[in-house]
């Protein structure tokens, strides 16, 4: 597992990463598993600056860039492109500035005699062996929204930093201060579109370095990166190709790599093992990580792709995927809810009468199921969240039956106990009445949020890719740059009906850049017929996890009968809530590696490498 930590107080710690990495300039601060090709350090006698990750600021950037941190500027660090962790000292001022998705966290522990912080939770939890936070582990499995329990992470006694806020450390405190709007300046779709393409552009371009590049070839957005990467070089474009998923992804993926000059194309065929829940059985084989992924549920296939990928270069380089395009490129309907608020009445029957005909219903019901989340703010609507899970628990109903909501309540709060319930209500209510900063927009909220949960899920991707292969995972989409671009226009604007991903089409229209068929695409591919098939498959493993030995039965976040259920509807082909079975398979993988997890720490004393 790739981390940073540090050390900020008045005496010196006896403890630091194992065999972790010192960072020139910023004293007590190191890296672990980073290559020394990824953690840039520029310093002189009033401040210092360390960018870890993949950022496209060279030395003389970053060295430009010293005024900014004597100035105290901690935004501007974060606008270069790329996907990386900040650490920044302006005398003896520290601040330490994750990025805008959650893939670089910032979590942190404080004591008498100082603060510890790192970008993973459990290496601070193993400081002192702290447990699980139980009612921050239900959170995560209720909501799938990280910054409800914005300040908690997954364990006790270590505090998270919300996403679009920083760490500051100075002499006796330890504070947590915003860098990032609760919500940009709307701009219109076609001011915006270049943009979001010059952002896209850059971002490739950040991660181009003579490694030998790879890339999906599948639906819009990853065809999208695979096509500005081929322009600077030669790519290894690999589409996973099922024949039960009975998509047209292969087809466009044919069409340009026979368009696009740059572009190799490598069909990877899929087997009676690349399914869901595949190798479950065998816990060993997946990397350890910081916190539940998805990543667990999908790795049969990820790694049929990454195979291919392996067999198809010189040796390891970046892989580009397409991973939280939806996020940033389109909208859910969710954003109805927000014209009736603004009482844009005739934009919403406009929007809900094309939704309506998408969905083979009417417009009413599609108004009526966005009405009552556009009468209620965020805090109003934790309450009534918390007043559901006081309720006695309901049968499984499937989302898109439900009304909008601002933080919906998963099924898997359904499988929960009536005391874990009460637990979470409690916590859900005091998060409510400590709300100060709300956003207005409910689209603006579950933006921010689905952006989360993405670029935490991706560390998954990415462990694989890496202690599999050595490939270094890159996705653009989730970069502070290209979200900046794209959240800037309007959900309604991004999210319209009648046009597949607007403003991606927008961006590059008549730029060359993608075949004109692909802009012109209006599908997109999906994995349920692989989700089932792993479900049928693999069901005794799934109970055996999730049954009488179950971590989370023990914790009072599962119990048997409901997840049983759903099982066995599967099995029969019947809809089941398949999004509640990926996140309790996937808590309950993390926390059987949790406590088998390596030692993160080791005395001070031992000699240690510098970067």
């Amino acid at each position: 597992m790739r981390w940073s930590a540090g050390w900020y107080g008045a005496v010196r710690s006896d403890r630091r990463p194992a065999a972790g990495r010192a960072v020139p300039g910023l004293d007590s601060t190191w890296t672990s598993g980073w290559p020394a090709a990824r953690i840039n350090v520029v310093c002189d006698e009033w401040a210092a600056l360390a960018v870890i990750g993949e950022c496209g600021a060279d030395q003389a950037r970053l060295r430009d860039a010293l005024p900014a941190v004597r100035a105290k500027g901690w935004r501007a660090l974060t606008r270069w492109p790329g996907s990386y962790l900040v650490v920044a000292r302006s005398g003896e001022v520290l601040a330490v500035v994750g990025d805008l998705a959650g893939q670089h966290p910032v979590y942190y522990r404080t004591g008498a005699a100082g603060t510890w912080w790192s970008t993973a939770a459990s290496t601070l939890a193993a400081l002192d062996g702290a447990p699980v936070d139980v009612t921050a582990l239900a959170a995560h499995l209720a909501f799938g929204q990280p910054d409800v329990v914005a300040g908690r992470s997954l364990f006790r006694h270590v505090r998270r930093v919300p996403g679009g806020h920083l760490l500051l450390l100075g002499p006796g405190e330890a504070a947590v201060e915003r860098y990032e709007p609760v919500a940009y300046p709307r701009v219109g779709l076609r001011e915006r579109a270049p943009v979001v393409r010059a952002a896209l552009v850059e971002a490739v371009a950040a991660r181009g370095d003579g490694r030998p590049v790879s890339a999906d070839l599948a639906g819009l957005d990853s065809t999208t990166l695979a096509c500005l990467a081929a322009r600077r070089g030669p790519v290894t474009a690999v589409t996973f190709a099922d024949e039960r998923l009975r998509d047209d992804d292969l087809v466009f993926a044919v069409r340009t790599a026979a368009t696009v000059p740059g572009l190799t194309h490598r069909t990877v065929p899929g087997s009676t093992g690349t399914v869901y829940y595949a190798g479950l059985d065998d816990l060993s084989g997946l990397p350890v990580t910081d916190a539940p992924n998805a990543y667990v549920v999908t790795a049969a296939i990820k790694r049929a792709v990454l195979d291919a990928v392996a067999e198809s270069t010189p040796g390891p380089g970046v892989h580009f995927t397409g991973v939280a395009g939806d996020a940033v490129l389109s909208a859910p309907s969710s954003y109805l809810a927000d014209l009736l608020r603004e009482r844009r009445h005739r934009r919403a029957v406009r929007h809900a009468l094309t939704h309506a005909r998408l969905r083979h219903t009417s417009a009413f019901r599609v108004l009526a199921r966005a009405r009552p989340a556009s009468k209620i703010d965020l805090a109003g609507a934790w309450w009534q969240t918390a007043a559901a899970l006081r309720r006695p628990a309901w049968d499984w109903i499937p989302q898109a039956q439900l009304p909008l909501a601002w933080t919906p309540l998963l099924a898997s709060a359904d499988w929960m106990t009536h005391g874990a319930r009460l637990m979470l209500a409690a916590a859900v209510d005091e998060a409510a009445n400590a709300l100060t900063e709300v956003p207005a927009r409910l689209a603006e909220w579950s933006d921010r949020q689905d952006l989360a949960r993405v670029g935490a899920d991706s560390a998954g991707w990415r462990a694989l890719a890496l202690t599999g292969h050595g490939i270094e995972l890159a996705a653009p989409f989730l970069d502070n740059e290209v979200i900046r671009a794209c959240l800037a226009v309007p959900a309604d604007e991004r999210g319209a009906p009648g046009t597949y991903k607007p403003l991606l089409n927008a961006a590059f229209a008549g730029s060359r850049v993608l075949p004109g068929s692909v802009l012109a695409r209006t599908t997109k591919g999906g994995f349920n017929a692989l989700a089932y098939a792993g479900l049928r498959d693999n069901a005794p493993v799934l109970m055996a996890l999730l049954g009488p030995s179950s971590q989370l039965a023990a914790l009072g976040l599962v119990t048997e009968r409901p997840v049983a259920d759903a099982l066995a509807r599967a099995s029969a082909g019947q809809p089941t809530a398949q999004g509640a079975l990926h996140l309790v398979v996937a808590a309950e993988v993390w926390l059987r590696q949790h406590a088998a997890a390596p030692t993160w720490w080791e005395e001070r004393s031992s000699r240690v490498a510098t970067a």
